[in-house]
């Protein structure tokens, strides 16, 4: 097979159809494997080499080379005979990379999926979406993890109907654009281990410059799941600072410290038109380069993800006036048209979460990288939830970022944290800002500082400050 392949390409190169092939890559050389492993992952009953052949003969485009194979499935699959299933689990696909050799720097044939770690991912086209299903393919392309049946099929069921049954007290949320109130386009709530801290939720942490009244204390399956999103975390965690980051070291202001989840926002997502806009989560209480796990459970849906790109002059002008105003916290999510025509300028990334699937946002997700829950036409129902899915945010809220010691705006609301993102001047330098002016009926004031933190992202501010001793949050696992 890889002498054919080789063959084959020398063939194309000779004619020149490698370079219409290859004519949208930033990586000549391996778009064509890309894409045969795309059509792989879609037919894997057709045999590499007539797959190489279709993708020839459509110039190279796997939307044409997929549409002229399913026809010819159907036309040539008697109906009454079913075909034969993937080997894989429902909604799981093995990897797009390791069926698919690529040349090595050293010559040699080896599968792609030894050799894509080792190079930068091809950039997403304008108003283009590349979806990822594979561990390998999205811990390369992405800054996530995904673990696929996290949990044995008995213990995901048993979580998923007892979140299924406390959904019916989740709420939407309020906040304000452009004087308008405006409700989250799914429901949720805030999970936290003690009564104590249920007080603490409801009258000290702010979100979107609101105290939260939809605060509940973590279930039963909540809480002993806990343990093993902690245990795999910490893995994961150690694995890409090992096989990723620079030098095997961990990023500037990335906590040093073990990944303990001591609070959960858990969201319902209800039918296909429920979702949520891009967004990065709101570091006021994790800090910087903060690790957030996800546990998806019901009905499979896409999490979406593009990079946020310094945009020109013009743009950077914008975002430094609306910081030294009242400007959107990065959790808030974009005007539909501005993250529409942002996510179709850069394209976008889109990753399948099926059932009982544990995403891992590293690091570098929060300030780098805008996520979504995007709408979608259909969903295939799941025989649990039908319509709905289930996300666990599992989240590690900082002492030292207690409500008790972080700024105050001078209009006495409580500031939040911010990453610059766009401005390349500041870009990666964190703030303190007001956000008053985007919770309901409240209006902010001009309120800004730069935020320094040491290397492990706890704050430095006046250490009288933290002498209080204010209570802190109990970790999931330890509370059991």
């Amino acid at each position: 097979m890889d002498g054919f392949v080789s063959r084959k390409r020398r063939r194309l190169s000779n004619s020149g159809e490698e370079s219409s092939l290859n004519q949208e890559s930033s990586h000549p050389d391996d778009s064509t494997d890309i894409k045969l492993a795309i059509l792989l992952s879609l037919f894997p009953e057709i045999k590499q080499d007539e797959l190489l052949d279709v993708l020839v003969s459509c110039d190279g485009s796997v939307d044409t080379a997929s549409a002229l194979l399913s026809t010819q499935a159907t036309a040539s699959t008697p109906l009454t005979k079913k075909r034969a299933a993937p080997a894989s689990s429902l909604g799981m696909q093995t990897s797009l990379s390791s069926h698919v050799f690529t040349t090595a720097q050293d010559g040699t044939m080896k599968p792609i999926n030894e050799t894509v770690k080792k190079r930068r991912a091809p950039p997403t086209k304008k108003g283009q979406i590349l979806h990822l299903y594979s561990p390998e393919d999205i811990a390369a392309y992405t800054p996530c993890t995904i673990v696929h049946n996290f949990l044995p099929t008995e213990a995901a069921n048993s979580l998923l109907e007892e979140l299924l049954d406390e959904s019916k007290h989740f709420q939407r949320y309020d906040f304000q654009v452009f004087n308008r109130t405006v409700q989250s386009p799914h429901t949720h709530a805030v999970y936290v281990s003690t009564p104590e801290e249920h007080r603490q939720q409801t009258s000290e942490y702010t979100y979107g410059g609101t105290y939260r009244s939809n605060v509940r204390q973590a279930t039963p399956k909540l809480r002993s799941v806990s343990r093993q999103v902690q245990t795999v975390v910490n893995e994961e965690i150690q694995k890409r600072i090992r096989d990723v980051y620079p030098g095997g070291n961990k990023l500037q202001y990335q906590s040093s410290k073990e990944w303990k989840p001591n609070a959960a926002f858990v969201n319902c997502y209800d039918g296909p038109t429920e979702s949520v806009g891009y967004h990065s989560d709101e570091l006021t209480y994790l800090g910087p380069h903060p690790v957030i796990g996800s546990l998806s459970l019901g009905v499979a849906r896409e999490f979406r993800v593009r990079r946020i790109v310094a945009q020109g002059e013009e743009e950077a002008n914008k975002e430094t006036n609306e910081n030294k105003d009242t400007s959107p916290s990065s959790k808030s999510t974009e005007s539909q048209e501005t993250s529409t025509a942002r996510a179709d300028a850069q394209g976008q990334i889109s990753i399948h979460l099926p059932h009982n699937s544990l995403l891992i946002m590293h690091a570098e997700m929060q300030e780098e990288w805008k996520h979504s829950i995007a709408p979608a036409q259909t969903i295939s129902p799941h025989p649990i939830s039908g319509n709905r899915r289930i996300n666990i945010t599992y989240r590690w809220y900082r002492d030292t970022l207690h409500p008790r010691y972080t700024p105050r705006c001078r209009c006495g609301q409580h500031a939040i944290l911010r990453c610059s993102q766009r401005k390349q001047e500041t870009r990666g330098r964190y703030m303190w800002m007001c956000y008053a002016g985007f919770a309901p009926g409240k209006e902010g004031c001009t309120f800004f500082q730069w935020a320094e933190f040491d290397d492990d992202g706890d704050p430095v501010w006046d250490k009288k400050r933290i002498e209080d001793d204010a209570p802190t949050l109990a970790n999931f696992s330890a509370s059991q």
